[in-house]
């Protein structure tokens, strides 16, 4: 979360950095008047505090003169019955900060471009120019191997809407993607880790999810545990209230895991093919940084999973976000969007994002530097998600008699 101390000592400065995410600032106007009351609460409490301190001393030189200690232990009880009281407040002030500051977004970064929305995002780069099809590409779910590769209709049965089977040589190819995806990353220095898909309410808080966006996860009855939507949720939280060495940074890790998500936000939106589904697999990237590293390894991993689509012939483009598409907790995002000829237009496949310090505080992710406390910068990235890495092969290397081709990267894991 944000330094609350930031917002109380700089709140203009916050203020103008989240007008940039469109944040309402009634939220940041109330957490700076809670921060003014628990000052003014601390400065009610403290003296009180000190006066206790004091007359306890008083006991044991009253007893050396002989005094009566009667009238002390009165005004003793009755400050303590203050100290109480005003305790309380403290508390309960503490309490209302902590949960107001878990829904203020992260600030974005000073590169981070002005914009309301995705249509203002700023495009970087193109990577590998379109095939020019011979015939007109037809999208994923109209292919004519469709039939032998995605399920769509007991993907319901089994389930619900935005769930499918995949069959045969689409099975084959999702578990190739994994492991070649996996191998790429370690090759690049990431080493692998696998982590439970069932994370508690803590982890979710660590990385964002939760408070904020509860609707859009899937819970289990009874329990305080929650599907994970994205690895980066339990690998980033691997680290959760521990202090590092400055030795052992950066941390670089890769994961695969299945990911579960409600689309709350998305009626209406992509209901056709599996380019928005409530489950799907996805192979994520996270790093653990010291804030002098962070840029650095943000760009070796946009590189990493951009040279992870050149490697299997795929061309995308690079999209800096704008404040106003920036996800909650990232600090600045890179989109890689790959090109889908069925579609004619290019689709969200990777999102890179640094969230600075703002996971690691809520995290409690520390690091040991010359003896001193401070907190890390945690990244992570999509590389790639699998079920739409998949439709892009289909798409992309469809052939004219309805087969799809296979990328030589791939043939040996197939």
């Amino acid at each position: 979360m944000l330094d609350i101390k930031l917002i109380q000592n700089d709140f203009e400065t916050v203020a103008t950095a989240l007008r940039k995410k469109k944040v309402d600032e009634s939220l940041l106007e109330n957490l700076r008047t809670l921060s003014l009351e628990l000052k003014n609460a601390r400065i009610v409490l403290e003296p009180l505090q000190a006066e206790q301190n004091a007359k306890s001393k008083l006991f044991g030189v009253y007893a050396k003169e002989g005094k009566d200690v009667n009238a002390l232990k009165a005004e003793l009880a009755d400050n303590k019955a203050k100290i109480a009281e005003a305790q309380e407040i403290v508390r309960a002030l503490e309490e209302q900060m902590e949960m107001q500051a878990s829904v203020i977004p992260n600030m974005p970064s000073s590169l981070v471009p002005e914009g309301e929305d995705e249509n203002d995002n700023v495009e970087l780069k193109r990577v590998l120019e379109p095939r020019v099809f011979s015939f007109t590409p037809k999208e994923h779910w109209d292919l004519d191997i469709k039939q032998n590769w995605i399920d769509f209709e007991r993907g319901v049965k089994l389930s619900k809407s935005r769930f499918s089977v995949l069959k045969n040589e689409a099975a084959r190819l999702e578990r190739a993607l994994i492991n070649y995806m996996l191998d790429f990353n370690r090759k690049r220095g990431f080493h692998e880790v696998c982590v439970p898909y069932i994370v508690n309410r803590e982890t979710l808080m660590g990385t964002g999810q939760l408070p904020k966006f509860e609707d859009d996860l899937f819970k289990i009855e009874g329990e305080e545990l929650f599907l994970i939507p994205t690895a980066e949720v339990p690998v980033t939280n691997l680290f959760r209230d521990e202090i590092l060495t400055q030795e052992e940074l950066p941390i670089k890790m890769t994961c695969y895991s299945a990911c579960f998500r409600k689309e709350a936000g998305s009626a209406g939106k992509d209901t056709r093919g599996m380019i928005r589904q409530h489950q799907f697999d996805k192979v994520e990237l996270v790093s653990i940084t010291t804030p002098e590293q962070s840029e650095a390894v943000f760009d070796e991993m946009l590189s990493c999973a951009s040279d992870l689509l050149t490697s299997l012939g795929l061309p995308h483009r690079h999209l800096m976000l704008c404040g106003g598409d920036l996800g909650f907790s990232a600090a600045k995002t890179v989109d890689l969007e790959v090109w889908l000829p069925g579609q004619n237009r290019y689709r969200e496949i990777s999102s890179v994002s640094n969230t600075f310090d703002f996971q690691a505080r809520r995290a409690k992710i520390r690091f040991k530097d010359n003896g001193k406390n401070r907190l890390v910068h945690t990244l992570n990235g999509s590389s790639l998600a699998v079920g739409r890495t998949l439709i892009a092969l289909m798409e992309n290397y469809q052939q004219e008699d309805g087969s799809i081709a296979i990328p030589d990267v791939l043939k040996e894991y197939m």
